[in-house]
């Protein structure tokens, strides 16, 4: 092992220094080569969960690479009022504003409907949106919230909108650094049976896009669409000072501004690099371990009910995704 992984590895392990702004900016000065100025010039970038934090920062270094930004948001007008954010931020950019909630599937069913009719598949679907209640609530159609946000409804999303490996070519999953804790919850994937805890609602699925996103790289294979996640560090966002006030107000000289937290994100639906590989977990443009406990690792028949369960779950919606997310 090289010095310089060894202190990669020994940052990660020790969480904050790896999480914090401080692992940021140790590591960007060896940060991989930054996209090219127009790399996107001409592509259609998807983002969701675009409103505010992570999401409207990805959302602005994708459109300072020339890239078509589609935001979407569950509410329109903070999804509008973040593209004006933006825009002036990024003069001439070129930017879409589209209203879809991802934890409801007939929504992301309507919404990928019309996108496919307007603008045809996109070149990258970056899933950024994200929930954390602080009790246990359903969807209209009976899911549980954060598996609704997190799972089923960007699952559906790759099924209908990255199935043409011809036009789309990433799919990113902003996942969180929580997900390590958690193991693949098989026996109760809806959070029925144990009391229920937020934070660990919000890492368990976190933990089931990881798994997805390894999933979606097998399942498209060698000319399918490049499929990655990502988690993004201890970011201070909007989300997190609603959702843990003490955890932020505790670490807040350590936490990451939106843009470091979306760095990687970007990255990953313009770079070279990503691209000649699929179904990794990055953080700070480098590959990462997905587990660091033997206790969290995921059997392959677990994987296989995984995949076929979202499948299941999602199918009443998917309708015609040209075959390769069935």
């Amino acid at each position: 092992m090289t010095e310089s992984r060894f202190w990669e590895r020994a940052m990660d392990r020790a969480i904050v220094p790896g999480y914090s702004r401080i692992g940021y900016r140790v590591r960007r000065s060896g940060f991989a080569a930054d996209p090219e100025q127009a790399a996107l010039k001409g592509r259609t970038v998807v983002v969701t969960g675009a409103s505010s934090g992570i999401g409207e920062a990805a959302v602005t270094g994708l459109a300072r690479l020339g890239a078509t930004v589609v935001l979407v948001g569950r509410d329109e007008a903070r999804a509008e009022a973040a593209g004006r954010r933006v825009a002036e931020l990024v003069p001439g950019a070129d930017l879409a504003v589209r209203r879809c909630d991802v934890g409801s599937l007939p929504d992301v069913a309507r919404f990928a409907k019309e996108l496919r009719a307007e603008q045809g598949p996109p070149h990258a679907l970056v899933h950024n949106a994200g929930a954390l209640p602080r009790e246990r609530a359903v969807t209209a159609e009976g899911h549980e919230v954060c598996l609704a946000v997190h799972v089923l409804g960007p699952h559906l999303l790759t099924r209908l909108l990255a199935a043409d490996a011809a036009s789309c070519a990433r799919v990113v999953w902003m996942s969180s650094g929580g997900m390590y804790t958690q193991r693949l919850p098989v026996d109760d994937i809806e959070y029925e049976r144990a009391p229920y805890r937020p934070t660990v609602a919000h890492a368990r699925t976190k933990r089931m896009q990881v798994v997805l996103a390894e999933l979606w790289a097998e399942h498209l294979g060698d000319g399918g669409p490049v499929v990655h996640a990502t988690h993004p560090g201890w970011t201070d966002t909007p989300g997190l000072r609603a959702s843990m006030p003490t955890f932020r107000r505790l670490t807040a000289p350590l936490l990451r501004s939106p843009e470091e937290g979306a760095d990687t994100a970007v990255w990953l639906c313009a770079a070279d690099e990503p691209g000649r590989t699929t179904g990794l977990f990055w953080q700070d443009r480098l590959p990462r371990p997905t587990h660091y406990r033997a206790t969290t690792r995921e059997s392959r028949p677990d994987r296989a009910w995984f995949w076929r369960r979202c499948q299941e779950l999602t199918h009443p919606w998917a309708g015609e995704c040209g075959g390769r997310g069935d």
